[in-house]
């Protein structure tokens, strides 16, 4: 299967992060590596506090995606001040040590700094980030105090704040109601009864939210009749890149990335679709790097192994793969990879190279095989050039339906 090292995500934005701590000089930094720092998968939650307090309430997730690092570098916002700062690594629920450090130590340390009077935080990571698209990922939590962007006018709060990250969610104080949201977003009242404002911004600019609540009384902490259906699509973790190989194979090499966060879970099934055929499975850890078990299992063999694989007949397929139990409050972020032959959703007509696939994930790339031009893309898509040369459209649905993608090519003249 063809090796894919293809970054799904576009570094995000670091968080503001302010602290009461002494800084260390630039001369007192161990000698880090030069290579250029990578993150990926950023996603933040602002918890509202008490009205009028302006003060929330930050859960910062991000991943170090540079291989080899040892340390993670965060900026600092100018002025602001924080309270209450922590730093976990999500794959094993322990703390990390951090320390504040000058822009030239972030820049020493692969940081491309622009403003050389800022200030950062580095983590010293758990474990080196492993090589060939390994990941070491950070839960940074703060309370941060910023009146300009909380504030009570009458009995309205107001959360006015541009978000340059993407994927973001925001939590109204308990017993307040929305009253508005400039930005589509999902709603999503908590088991404790409080409102979720969270979106996933598939725009390249910063989303320029502002939120209006105001007091509702007590909201009933009650689980949703249809809760089955109000999953936090902002959250979610995963994600997929196709590389097709030629249309007449009707072939195409795939990874898809996934966290396992449930206690005692120590495998994933992949049911092939029906019309489609897999072949040259393998899995890994990411954040270790070690390789997984797997096992191809058809028909009766899927009963038989009583995994919860629903509609069995004689010919589903299901790719297991195996990994040690997840303990409680650890994580483990798998990639799977396999090669699939479909000629159905991917062939030649006439010349014309033709992919017809329906996308249930939020973040989705297909990346066309070499000497092909893009023609026709029915969803919008973001387009770019891989070094190599080929096309890779990157399709982010912030909707929990589907996507029917619909991408057409030709080859290029000679």
């Amino acid at each position: 299967m063809t090796t894919m090292t293809l970054p799904l995500r576009a570094a995000g934005c670091g968080l503001a992060l302010g602290m009461a701590v002494q800084t260390m000089p630039a001369q007192a930094q161990p000698r880090l590596p030069q290579r250029a720092q990578t993150q990926a998968d950023d996603y933040t939650r602002y918890e509202l506090l008490a009205p009028g307090s302006g003060k929330f309430r930050i859960l910062y997730d991000v991943t170090a995606t540079t291989p080899g690092a040892t340390h993670f570098f965060n900026v600092i916002r100018k002025g602001s001040i924080a309270t209450d700062e922590r730093v976990t690594d999500r794959a094993t629920g322990q703390p990390l040590p951090w320390e504040v450090v000058d822009a030239a130590a972030a820049r020493a340390g692969g940081v491309r700094v622009s403003d050389t009077t800022v200030q950062y935080i580095r983590v010293t990571l758990a474990r080196p980030v492993p090589p060939d698209g390994g990941e070491a990922r950070l839960l940074i939590e703060k309370t941060y105090e910023d009146h300009a962007s909380y504030v009570l006018r009458g009995d309205t709060l107001l959360f006015d704040r541009p978000l340059g990250i993407k994927r973001n969610a925001v939590v109204l104080p308990a017993g307040y109601e929305l009253v508005s949201c400039n930005y589509p977003s999902q709603v999503l009242q908590e088991a404790d009864g409080r409102i979720a404002i969270s979106f996933l911004n598939a725009t390249p600019a910063e989303a320029p939210l502002v939120l209006r609540a105001r007091p509702a009384g007590a909201l009933a902490a009650a689980r949703s009749s249809v809760a089955a259906r109000l999953d936090e699509r902002a959250k979610q973790t995963r994600e997929i890149v196709y590389a097709l190989q030629q249309p007449e194979t009707h072939t195409f090499d795939l990874y898809h990335d996934y966290t396992e966060t449930r206690p005692g879970m120590d495998h994933y099934i992949n049911v092939v679709r029906a019309g489609s055929r897999v072949s040259n499975p393998s899995a890994r850890n990411l954040d270790t790097g070690e390789s997984l078990r797997h096992e191809v299992l058809v028909g009766d063999a899927i009963t038989r192994a009583r995994l919860d694989v629903p509609n069995v007949t004689p010919t589903t397929e299901a790719v297991v793969f195996r990994f040690a139990p997840v303990a409680p409050g650890t994580s483990v972020r798998l990639r799977m990879s396999e090669t699939y032959t479909d000629s159905a959703r991917y062939r030649l007509v006439n010349g014309e190279l033709v992919w017809d696939r329906a996308f249930g994930r939020p973040a989705n790339a297909v990346v066309l095989p070499a000497g092909w031009v893009l023609t026709n893309s029915a969803i919008p898509t973001t387009v770019s050039t891989l070094p190599d040369g080929r096309v890779r459209l990157d399709f982010l649905n912030p909707r929990p339906d589907e996507v029917a993608t619909l991408i057409t090519a030709r080859r290029r003249a000679p």
